[in-house]
């Protein structure tokens, strides 16, 4: 069986150097007219006003009638782009009972959303997670369903992992996945085709928290701290193994970095 470590190795080798990937461009609400806002439900309870800590790039409305052509990227998004310092957190390999409602307490608190890519062996089973995230204003990626290293399948196998984790996420969010991300960063031209096809971005990340390792949550906050810059998109899990250190992590880096100005919200996907 693969190491983590190892795996992160042959993923950097399929997807190449970080600092080549693209740049999402995203808006605020008030943000170009004609933009189409797709990614994220409209929230069924209403979120707390607090305009100088949350600026959502998320958008509310109803969903398009017909679907959008995703363009087929070579390289996934690394970083989004738009007003102030907005900075983007993401949690893969959920949900997890054990740590994804910590989370999402601590989210709700300071009136901030996240992404999570979940998997679909996970959201099977945690489907009240998933409404969950839907209800409280979460973007729900696809992480596939059961984790492997997509540059050893097939198409047909990548497909079924990335569309079986679809129909998971379209029946307990509510909608169907506008993101995914690959298993450990390693990204392949199938996996971006398959992936399009299935009407769905590819995003990575800027800043790695490395809390798989749990260095210890002053560590964590650290990584985040020193990281932060409009832009960055934050990789942490809340699921995979042990993920206390990274809960008491989010508790002490997500306010400091409001507190600094930061707004921590969600990308939207808008179309020409």
């Amino acid at each position: 069986m693969l190491t983590r470590r190892r795996v992160l190795i042959a993923g950097a080798g399929a997807v190449g150097a970080a600092a080549t990937a693209g740049v999402l461009t995203v808006a605020t609400e008030d943000g170009p007219a004609g933009s189409v806002t797709t990614a994220g439900p409209q929230a069924r309870r209403p979120l707390n006003s607090s305009a100088y800590r949350l600026q959502p790039l998320t958008g509310y409305g109803p969903p398009q009638a017909a679907p959008r052509r995703t363009l087929v990227r070579r390289e996934p998004l690394l970083r989004v782009s738009g007003r102030g310092r907005a900075m983007v957190l993401t949690f893969d390999d959920g949900p997890d009972p054990r740590w994804t409602p910590a989370i999402l307490d601590t989210l709700a608190r300071y009136d901030v959303r996240a992404m999570f890519f979940v998997c679909g062996g996970m959201a099977a089973d945690n489907r009240e997670l998933l409404a969950r995230m839907a209800d409280e204003g979460h973007i729900v990626g696809n992480h596939t369903w059961s984790h492997p290293l997509l540059t050893r399948l097939t198409r047909r196998q990548i497909r079924s992992e990335m569309a079986r984790t679809c129909e998971v996420i379209e029946d307990a969010y509510g909608e169907r996945p506008e993101w995914f991300r690959a298993p450990y960063g390693a990204w392949n031209r199938a996996a971006f085709q398959i992936g399009a096809e299935l009407g769905m971005e590819p995003l990575a990340w800027t800043v790695d928290t490395l809390d798989w390792t749990s260095p210890g949550a002053r560590s964590i906050v650290e990584r985040v701290e020193d990281g932060a810059a409009p832009g960055v998109v934050v990789l942490s899990h809340d699921a995979g193994g042990n993920r206390s250190q990274s809960v008491r992590a989010l508790r002490r880096y997500l306010p400091e970095l409001l507190d600094s100005g930061y707004h921590v919200t969600v990308p939207r996907r808008h179309y020409a």
